[in-house]
């Protein structure tokens, strides 16, 4: 009875277990055996996220060894100092550039020869600097209103103090003097005066020309136009010693004032009806050269008494500015 009892609680379990393994509603294997899927799941993936992480910082390990050093030592810094001082000089010359209130203030108050001024506006309209300003701006000099970043650009970060002027090569004398000037040398004088002559290497070409071929003096605008620098200076090679340079505010009225002190006005141009080489008038002359990309500008054209064009031969449309200048002077003066 024992036995058979036995075997028929084991029946009874056997069934159940195979009924329950059948249908899956084992609840503690089940269990176990999720666990387990679940623990080799997050093994595998913390694995991989540990690998990755790994590799990640083998890279920056090996990327931060082949950086240079980020900090360095104040000596190090301090010897790096005169080389960023001497890129910042290379990229422009300042042996003419004045700098600092002090400095520009006792460059206007020695009467020096200007090219060009810039300061900020607090500089402009204080009672010190204002009257500088103005007389300087009457002799033709070109004062500009900049805002304190773009002097500071001007100046690679100098210690501007909001004001800053370039020095003239040589003075300027203003259009009544070159006037009286020119005709008191000659009957016949020829003046040049320049439209838009931005390169300083044209402008210290031409003057070297002008004075070659007895140009009793140049006239050029205070704006659009290159000022009496170094380079130019250079250019010249010595001609500007022996030049008279007036600097005007404006172009046209100054063509106007010569006109009433019986100066005839002539204007270089491609588009000119009469060649250079037929003009044939005897009087005291102002000629006009414009830039070689735009020429005269419409509103001096007007103001031109002739145009005058240069006769080409070959195939080329156009003259450099300083090499028109020289042909139309030959041209000139050999009548």
């Amino acid at each position: 009875m024992k036995n058979s009892s036995k075997n028929k609680f084991s029946g009874k379990n056997s069934k159940e277990y195979k009924k329950n393994s059948d249908f899956g509603y084992n609840s503690k294997n089940s269990n176990r055996s999720e666990k387990k899927e679940g623990f080799l799941k997050n093994f595998t993936k913390n694995k991989n996220v540990e690998n990755l992480n790994k590799n990640d910082r083998n890279n920056n390990f090996s990327s931060l060894k082949r950086r240079k050093p980020i900090y360095k030592s104040n000596t190090e810094l301090y010897n790096k100092k005169p080389d960023i001082h001497q890129e910042f000089t290379n990229k422009k010359n300042f042996d003419d550039w004045i700098w600092g209130k002090h400095s520009v203030y006792e460059a206007l108050s020695s009467q020096r020869a200007i090219n060009r001024i810039w300061c900020t506006s607090d500089i402009f309209s204080s009672d010190k600097f204002y009257t500088f300003f103005k007389d300087y701006k009457l002799k033709g000099v070109l004062i500009e209103e900049v805002s304190w970043n773009r002097l500071s650009q001007l100046t690679y970060g100098a210690s501007h103090q909001g004001v800053a002027l370039q020095l003239a090569y040589s003075k300027t004398i203003s259009l009544e003097q070159l006037i009286d000037f020119s005709k008191h040398n000659c009957t016949n004088p020829i003046i040049l005066a320049l439209d838009g002559i931005t390169d300083p290497h044209n402008l210290g070409a031409i003057i070297r020309s002008a004075e070659a071929f007895d140009c009793k003096g140049i006239i050029i605008p205070q704006r659009r136009s290159a000022g009496l620098t170094g380079t130019v200076a250079k250019v010249a090679a010595g001609a500007l010693e022996h030049l008279q340079v007036s600097r005007v505010v404006n172009l046209n009225r100054a063509l106007e004032e010569l006109k009433k002190s019986g100066f005839l006005v002539v204007g270089l141009s491609g588009d000119g009806q009469l060649s250079i080489s037929n003009f044939s008038e005897k009087a005291p002359l102002v000629v006009i050269v414009g830039a070689e990309d735009k020429g005269i500008s419409l509103l001096t054209q007007k103001k031109c008494d002739y145009l005058l064009s240069i006769p080409l031969k070959g195939k080329t449309s156009s003259l450099n500015a300083s090499v028109a200048a020289a042909i139309s002077l030959f041209h000139l003066t050999s009548k």
